[in-house]
């Protein structure tokens, strides 16, 4: 396993359309694993494949209520509003207060291959559809209302 560079926002591979995983391979795992260890070098709740430079449909999360990771994730249902601030890896030294939706849930295939699907609320939802919005190419700028920090 091995800590892998974090892209920052001025970094074409975050604005691009990340492509789906078609089998789980050592090659993936590996992927994942590394994506681990850099969350959390980098002290971050969550990280995207393209933070790392590269363009797979992979999110890790652990917002410390256990590690998930999502190949492929999908939200399949949304609720209610949050506005809290958020921050993001690739944009140091950032804050914001974004809205998002309050309840999520989201189907995904684990690294196994198993098709899974999570309900998040509050910071979880938050931070997955922070993450799969990286995989579209979107940064969490498009969705702040104010910035707290610049």
């Amino acid at each position: 396993m091995a800590i892998r560079v974090i892209r920052t926002e001025e970094d074409p591979v975050l604005r691009k359309i990340s492509r789906p995983v078609k089998e789980v391979t050592p090659k993936i795992i590996t992927l994942i694993d590394d994506m681990l260890d850099t969350m959390y070098e980098a002290m971050g709740v969550g990280l995207a494949a393209p933070q790392v430079g590269i363009l797979k449909r992979i999110v890790v999360i652990d917002i410390g209520e256990g590690l998930l990771e999502l190949i492929n994730p999908v939200v399949t249902r949304q609720s209610g509003n949050q506005e809290t601030e958020e921050g993001c890896l690739s944009c140091p030294g950032k804050v914001g207060i974004t809205k998002r939706p309050n309840k999520v849930t989201v189907e995904y295939f684990d690294r196994h291959g198993k098709k899974r699907k999570i309900t998040g609320t509050e910071l979880l939802a938050k931070a997955l559809c922070h993450e799969i919005d990286h995989l579209d190419g979107i940064l969490y700028a498009q969705h702040v209302i104010k910035w707290v920090t610049d």
